[in-house]
């Protein structure tokens, strides 16, 4: 009896050919979509240039970007804007910190024990719904008009997101998954590490970004108590001089460092979250 090696051949050929290949965009496609983003940013700056050249603008209203450009300049030579950025993100970072140590605590104990959630998320809510800007007063009468009222206010910009997501996120957990991680043996804390804090995850740092965006936001108006560094005091002294050249130059900085920051988490996101795109 004779066996056909035609037959055994075509198969893998077949399967080879039945494939169909992926094709991708053209990489010139891909970056004319990024490069039109910036087209209406570079048409503003243009059409704010030109308002400025003509007087339309007049530049104690708001000097040119020729100008806000050459006085950051300057600021950075001399060192006083590089000393007030170094101030400015120095309290970002310890006012994060304890946001985030304050939301974390509060969002694990609220989202992981039921008793957690009856006392902790009430008030919890109630104070949310207050401006937090709002509390200036009451942090200036607490902590005085020094370092801590500023500190204060971006930790209470970071703790409500961080906590409202890490909470969301920990209910939002697929039962499904619980259950599967039961019937495998899993104890309760092996659920939560393995099943229940993963699934967090991506709503978690969505509450990050939204956190350091209020952190920023938090430290523009916290600079305006009593400050005798940082950007915020840059700008306060600029406005008692009419100077909006460097007014421009500390909102750039404060734009470019929460632009920055976002950037940052997004990237780690992306890191963090390839299972998903796979």
């Amino acid at each position: 009896m004779s066996i056909s090696t035609a037959g055994v051949v075509a198969r893998p050929e077949t399967a080879t050919t039945s494939r169909t290949p992926v094709r991708q965009q053209p990489r010139k496609q891909r970056r004319l979509p990024d490069l039109a983003r910036w087209l209406s940013p570079v048409g503003l700056i243009l059409l704010w240039q030109a308002a400025s050249s003509t007087g339309v603008l007049p530049p104690d209203k708001l000097a040119s970007p020729l100008t806000v450009f050459e006085s950051g300049y300057h600021l950075v030579l001399d060192g006083s804007l590089v000393d007030a950025f170094l101030v400015s993100l120095s309290r970002v970072a310890v006012g994060f910190v304890l946001g985030a140590l304050v939301g974390g605590v509060l969002g694990l104990a609220s989202g992981l024990s039921r008793w957690g959630e009856r006392l902790v998320d009430p008030p919890v809510q109630m104070l949310r719904t207050l401006p937090h800007l709002g509390l200036i007063p009451l942090f200036i009468l607490w902590f005085g008009i020094g370092e801590e009222p500023k500190l204060a206010l971006v930790a209470a910009g970071v703790a409500f997101p961080l906590y409202l997501n890490l909470h969301a996120g920990i209910r939002q957990t697929d039962p499904a998954l619980l259950e599967a991680a039961r019937v495998l043996g899993f104890t309760r804390f092996e659920r939560v590490a393995h099943v229940v804090l993963p699934s967090a995850v991506p709503q978690t740092l969505v509450g990050l970004r939204i956190a350091l965006g209020t952190a920023w936001l938090s430290l523009i108006v916290g600079e305006q108590i009593n400050a005798d560094a940082g950007i915020g005091f840059l700008i306060n002294n600029a406005r008692e001089f009419l100077r909006t050249d460097v007014v421009v130059v500390g909102l750039v900085v404060y734009a470019l460092l929460g632009l920055t920051t976002d950037a940052l988490v997004r990237g780690l996101e992306r890191r963090v979250l390839r299972w998903r795109a796979r």
